[in-house]
């Protein structure tokens, strides 16, 4: 059995939940091996029919530290508190985004997973849920994840990003090859998403620019660019890597089904 984790923050509180076993333990296909039959996981990444890298798999996410207090002993990424941790000199917020991360952080305001609201594209990659993805050659890479059950389409059948969007949590996204790296470009954001819990603001006026890279068969690598002249001075890049997760599948879970945090909760 998986044991899945969802963060509450107002302060924290941790809810952990025992799910029952769905295909965890049936064998991946296509994994390759040591000569003593372990996966290599350093082994090079597979390919698509047309050459380039495929994504395909069940990912996970680095608990490496520090995270920070705010972890105890949980297992999620420090990136997942704080998206902005190994970027040296801190975020270069504009001035009121940095009264609103001090106000946020300092607990005054929930952070909105709290509510068991979408948490936006960014934080796909630092949720503490496994996410699946999906590549469908010049047609789109799909991620899929755990949390609430949501998806997240990456469009690459060479279509523009719309011009007159209707803002979303996830945006809209779309992706071309440069070289082994798939980049995508996200815009159509809604206002006054959170990248993490810490609070660090994108508005409406934010930009993504993800390069996604395969190293080898165990590990994904996601750079992250935020464009958000509304928010930032400048634009800002942190780098994430993705552990494949083997022998295991998604699993149902919805944030408000036995919902049993709120009486954690200090009282907002």
């Amino acid at each position: 059995m998986r044991n899945l984790l969802c963060w509450k923050l107002a302060p924290v509180f941790v809810f952990a939940a025992l799910a029952p076993a769905q295909y965890l333990g049936y064998p991946t296909a296509g994994v390759p091996k040591t000569p003593d039959g372990k996966p290599d996981l350093t082994a090079p990444a597979p390919r698509t029919a047309d050459g380039k890298p495929d994504f395909s798999g069940m990912w996970g996410w680095e608990t490496r530290p520090p995270c920070g207090a705010r972890c105890g002993d949980t297992q999620i990424s420090r990136e997942f508190i704080n998206i902005a941790s190994t970027l040296k000199g801190g975020l270069p917020y504009q001035p009121w985004a940095a009264d609103v991360v001090k106000e946020r952080s300092g607990n005054q305001v929930l952070d909105p997973n709290v509510h068991c609201m979408p948490r936006g594209a960014a934080r796909i990659w630092t949720d503490d849920y496994y996410k699946r993805i999906y590549m469908v050659p010049g047609v789109a890479m799909i991620i899929l994840t755990e949390r609430n059950m949501q998806y997240r389409q990456i469009f690459m059948d060479g279509r523009g990003l719309p011009q007159d969007p209707n803002p979303t949590w996830n945006g809209y996204s779309t992706a071309r090859w440069d070289g082994d790296t798939l980049v995508i470009e996200t815009t159509g954001f809604k206002d006054g998403l959170w990248l993490d819990a810490n609070g660090d603001p994108l508005t409406e006026a934010g930009k993504m620019i993800e390069r996604i890279r395969r190293p080898n068969f165990g590990t994904l690598q996601i750079e992250i660019t935020i464009d958000d002249p509304k928010a930032y001075t400048k634009p800002w890049t942190v780098t994430l890597n993705q552990p494949i997760v083997l022998d295991s599948e998604l699993l149902d879970y919805y944030c408000l089904e036995n919902e049993r945090d709120a009486v954690h909760m200090s009282g907002r």
